[in-house]
C-alpha cells in the first residue's frame, strides 16, 4: 500500500476520531504529496524515497517552528507542532540510534578511503542515500564532522 493510501485511511480515521491535531498533520502530507505530484509534471506516483523525503520535510518544519516557539516561551504554540510531527513521524520508517548510524559513516569511510574534512561531500552524499528516512541529516552530518576531523 503506497503512502498516499495510508495517509487517506488515517485521514478517515482521524475525522471519525474528531482528531483536530491528526487531522491538521494528515491534511498537511496530503497537500504535500499532491503538490509534489503535479510539480513533477505527467508523473502521477513518486518514489517511495520521494515520499521519504516529503514525510522528514514536514517533521522537521513542525520541530523547526516547535524550537522557535519554545525559545519565545509559547509553550502553548509548540505543543500541537509537536503533536502533528509525532503523527507524521508514524509514517517514516523506524529511525536508527547515534551508534547505528556512527557504524555505517565508519564503515562508509573506510569503502571509500575518506581522509579529512575535503571528502565530507562524497560521504554525506553515500551515507543519507543509504540512510534515508531512517536519520536525521543534521544527526549524520555531526557523526561524519567527528569522524573526518
Amino acid at each position: 500500500m503506497s503512502l498516499q493510501n495510508n495517509v487517506m485511511a488515517a485521514l478517515k480515521e482521524a475525522m471519525k476520531a474528531k482528531d483536530q491535531t491528526a487531522l491538521t498533520a494528515l491534511r498537511a502530507i496530503k497537500s504535500a504529496i499532491l503538490l509534489a505530484q503535479t510539480e513533477s509534471g505527467v508523473k502521477s506516483d513518486l518514489t517511495e524515497e520521494e515520499e521519504l523525503k516529503i514525510l522528514q520535510k514536514q517533521v522537521k518544519q513542525r520541530k523547526d517552528s516547535a524550537a522557535i516557539f519554545m525559545s519565545q516561551g509559547r509553550e502553548d504554540l509548540a505543543a500541537p507542532e509537536l503533536a502533528e510531527a509525532e503523527v507524521i513521524s508514524q509514517f517514516l520508517p523506524e529511525a536508527l540510534s547515534e551508534e547505528e548510524i556512527e557504524g555505517v559513516v565508519v564503515a562508509t569511510i573506510e569503502s571509500i578511503g575518506a581522509e579529512g574534512m575535503k571528502d565530507m561531500g562524497k560521504v554525506m552524499g553515500i551515507v543519507s542515500k543509504e540512510l534515508a528516512g531512517q536519520a536525521d541529516g543534521k544527526t549524520i552530518s555531526n557523526i561524519v564532522k567527528a569522524k573526518l576531523s
